[in-house]
């Protein structure tokens, strides 16, 4: 335990990693506000048909999952990209400021204009997305490898208590626009699309000023920069695979934070579509940003005292249990005792599962390592949201969609168990 307080403490004397950490701070706004609450809600009610609920499924589902694809398709090229012209930064910055402005988008939208609001939910989710590309490589550069588990836990913990603040004042807007001078609960939500980006703008700007990367030397001109970054794609491709740990192990990731991408997205449309009120599913939220914020620490310390692996697995068999409640859940109850098992786990999960990684790959490509765990990553939630809505529809059974999710943790589970426990910056080879 004092080991623990120490290393606490040393975190808390570097700026560099609250400043990397804050921007965990900014884009969670937009995950919890907007991705996992107000916008599956609001798209059901207000621009979608709300006596169709399985149709709105459908599409926010594909949609999600076309977001991804976008994502997926172009995240290797940014990370060499990246790590060869030493842009971290730039890129991330480049994304982030593109989900700002469309997420800003959705205040102009206008009620049944269904397909211009998925437009700028796609774009919204595409920035938040690639900047987490960039994000998740600076970690190498801001933590050493013994730390990376607490600090990548620390970003996840202020991210939850960050967005769970945000979203805390955006249900109040939602609940008493009155208080706020708002006309009605409709404008409260538009307005709320606004702080969300008036916040992750604001908290993007300690990382640009305060985390530093390792400069590149003789960066290629813009003539060369598409063929070159090619071969820097072939190249990784070439030592991912010699990397043959990194390697197995993206395959259990992509299989596992689906599911937990899946239910991260697709939770407040479920609750709905079952029944449960806008009061039910918005205060389930707020209960996960804050009692995650907790769960996150101690998951970075759990990393440290049994060992990463044990802790991802543990993390993944919680999520298989998850989603069995979900199938038998009937009661509101129910619903926030589900929302109590997911904050115990989710935060945990994936940091550890990005410091895990940063330990697996070299330094000097992280950015390129990471843009294939971002494309596996987000090639994974296409098929999780569409595999629920698919089945959903088919079925016209919403509970068996949500069922189908934990074939995803059961093979990443599986996958994950072949995986060494690394040690030190880089993986080994052979």
């Amino acid at each position: 335990m004092n080991r623990v307080k120490v290393a606490t403490a040393s975190i808390l004397r570097q700026k560099s990693v609250w400043a990397w950490s804050l921007y965990d701070v900014a884009n969670s706004a937009f995950v919890t506000t907007v991705v996992a609450g107000f916008f599956p809600i609001f798209f059901k009610s207000y621009w979608s048909d709300p006596a169709d609920p399985v149709r709105s499924t459908f599409y926010l589902g594909l949609s999600n999952s076309l977001a991804s694809i976008l994502v997926a398709f172009v995240a290797p090229f940014l990370g060499a990209l990246a790590d060869g012209w030493g842009a971290r930064k730039r890129l991330l910055a480049l994304f982030a400021y593109l989900g700002v402005v469309m997420n800003l988008g959705l205040v102009f939208v206008h009620q049944g204009h269904w397909l211009l609001a998925l437009l700028f939910y796609v774009l919204a989710v595409v920035g938040f997305s690639g900047s987490n590309i960039f994000y998740d490589a600076l970690l190498s550069f801001v933590a050493p490898s013994g730390r990376r588990d607490l600090v990548s836990a620390f970003g996840y913990a202020l991210g939850y208590l960050g967005g769970g603040l945000v979203f805390l004042l955006n249900v109040l807007m939602y609940q008493f626009p009155g208080w706020f001078y708002l006309s009605s609960p409709i404008m409260a939500v538009k307005y709320s699309f606004v702080v969300v980006s008036v916040w992750w703008a604001a908290f993007t700007v300690p990382l640009l000023l305060w985390v530093s990367e390792t400069p590149v030397v003789g960066t290629q001109p813009v003539t060369r920069l598409f063929s070159d970054s090619l071969r820097e794609l072939y190249h990784t491709f070439r030592n991912i695979r010699v990397y043959r740990q990194a390697w197995l192990f993206l395959l259990a990731y992509w299989f596992y934070i689906d599911g937990v991408d899946t239910i991260i997205r697709m939770a407040v449309d479920y609750g709905k579509s079952i029944g449960f009120s806008n009061q039910t599913l918005i205060t389930a939220l707020l209960m996960v940003q804050f009692i995650a914020f907790p769960f996150a620490l101690i998951y970075g310390w759990l990393g440290e005292r049994i060992g990463t692996k044990r802790a991802l697995v543990l993390g993944i068999v919680g999520y298989m249990v998850i989603t069995i409640f979900g199938y038998f859940m009937h009661s509101e109850l129910q619903f926030y005792a589900l929302a109590l098992l997911v904050s115990m786990f989710q935060g945990g999960l994936q940091a550890l599962s990005r410091s895990f990684y940063s330990r697996l790959v070299p330094r000097e490509k992280s950015a390129e390592f990471f843009g294939f765990y971002n494309m596996l990553g987000k090639f994974a939630v296409v098929l999780g949201p569409v595999l629920l809505g698919t089945v959903a529809r088919v079925t016209g059974n919403i509970r068996l969609g949500i069922l189908s999710i934990i074939f995803l943790f059961l093979i990443g589970l599986v996958l994950l168990l072949q995986v060494a426990e690394p040690e030190g910056d880089t993986a080994p080879k052979g």
